[in-house]
Parts: C-alpha cells; sequence; structure tokens
C-alpha cells in the first residue's frame, strides 16, 4: 500500500508542484489550501506524512503543526519563505520534523520526505505481509510459511521496498534511487544479480514466483498469473 501524503499549501503553483511530484514518486496525495480544511482532512485519511506551509490564510501553520502533533505522531514537513535561525527553531518547536525555505528544489523535498518515512515506518508496520510471505522488519527476518529465510543487507533493502509497495511496478531508477541512493547507469547489472539472489532464496523450498519481471519498465511483488 502506497504512502498517503497530505500538502497544506495557499499557493496554486506550489500546490500543483507537489502535488505532481508526490504522485510521480507513487505517493497517494490529498491537498488543503487552509489550515482548517487541511485538519480535517487529517483527521478523515490518516497521512503518513504532512507537508505544511507556514503561511496559510486563517489558521497559520505553526497552529496547524500544533494541533497535529497533539492528535497523533505523523511526520511533518514545514515550508517557509521564513529563512532566520529564530524561524526555524520556531518551526521546529512547534512540532515540525523538518524545516524546508522557499523557493526550495522538488528533490530534495522527495529525499527529506523519503527519509522520514523511513524512519516511521518500522514502528508503523513491523511486519509486512505478502501472500505467504511475511518480512519482519524488527529483526530483518523474512519466512515463507514455516520456512527461514536469510537475508543480506541490500537483499533485505530490496524485498522491504517491494513489500512496502505490493503490486506496483517499480521502475530500475526508483529502485536504484531507494536501495543505492543514486543511479548506477543503465549499463549496470547489479540489480539483476540482486534480483536473482533474492529469487533463488525465495523460492528455495519450491514456492510459487512472487518477484516478478516486467520487461522494458522493472520489477514487481505480485502473484504469479
Amino acid at each position: 500500500m502506497s504512502e498517503r501524503i497530505l500538502v497544506i499549501e495557499d499557493d496554486p503553483a506550489i500546490l500543483k508542484l507537489l502535488r505532481r511530484g508526490l504522485a510521480y514518486e507513487g505517493y497517494l496525495v490529498d491537498t488543503a489550501t487552509d489550515g482548517r480544511s487541511g485538519l480535517l482532512l487529517a483527521r478523515d485519511n490518516h497521512p503518513d506524512l504532512v507537508v505544511l506551509d507556514w503561511m496559510l490564510p486563517g489558521m497559520d501553520g505553526l497552529e496547524v503543526c500544533h494541533r497535529l502533533r497533539t492528535g497523533g505522531e505523523v511526520p511533518i514537513v514545514m515550508l517557509t519563505a521564513k529563512d532566520t535561525i529564530q524561524d526555524r527553531v520556531q518551526g521546529l518547536d512547534a512540532g515540525a520534523d523538518d524545516y524546508l525555505v522557499k523557493p526550495f528544489n522538488l528533490d530534495e523535498l522527495l529525499a527529506r520526505v523519503r527519509a522520514l518515512l523511513r524512519r516511521t515506518q518500522v514502528k508503523r508496520i513491523p511486519v509486512l505481509e505478502f501472500a505467504d510471505l511475511k518480512l519482519d522488519t524488527g529483526s530483518r527476518q523474512a519466512s515463507r510459511g514455516e520456512r527461514m529465510i536469510s537475508l543480506t543487507a541490500k537483499e533485505y533493502e530490496l524485498l522491504d521496498l517491494f513489500m512496502r509497495h505490493p503490486r506496483q511496478v517499480l521502475t530500475r531508477e526508483v529502485i536504484f534511487d531507494r536501495v543505492w541512493g543514486y543511479d548506477f547507469g543503465g549499463e549496470s547489472n547489479v540489480l539483476e544479480v540482486y534480483i536473482r539472489y533474492l529469487r533463488q532464496k525465495l523460492e528455495d523450498g519450491g514456492e510459487d514466483r512472487l518477484l516478478q519481471t516486467v520487461r522494458g519498465v522493472g520489477y514487481v511483488i505480485r502473484e504469479t498469473p
């Protein structure tokens, strides 16, 4: 299941940029243009992360941040044109987890969103399950039925990524970015090697294949047709 992100921003151009950029990364995106409607969306849809503008009409971002924080532990990235140290301290004291000054770079914001979601995922979903495959994110141990599967660090990161996006085709570029942190380039076969290792371990007991190849695109975890 994809993570749900709530964007509370009253600038139409920035709102459009964030909605498109986050949706392209595979997130489910809800949007609000003022604090009160943003709080209502947060209450009804339970986002995994909130991107929050400081300067909002009516209820400002600091008040929204306070209310979100008293209602739960959702990660909050605050956006603002205010860039003094005092402003940053005020935003963080209000409960924001991260702080980005406008104008911001979209790639940097996406990287910060990924980092915050990674920090909270283990607390949210300790055991991931798909079909007969389980991944315990605490012990970093996988299993199919009663059979335990030992994984290397990179195999675990790969499987964790697929298990968090079941039935969603992930491109080579997205996988490299999420697991290795940068692009190896089109000529590298390191991903194919790790996919082969992972498949061997997942299917060692004669189980059905779950890790599927989508030719020319990437890979997906889903049931065998």
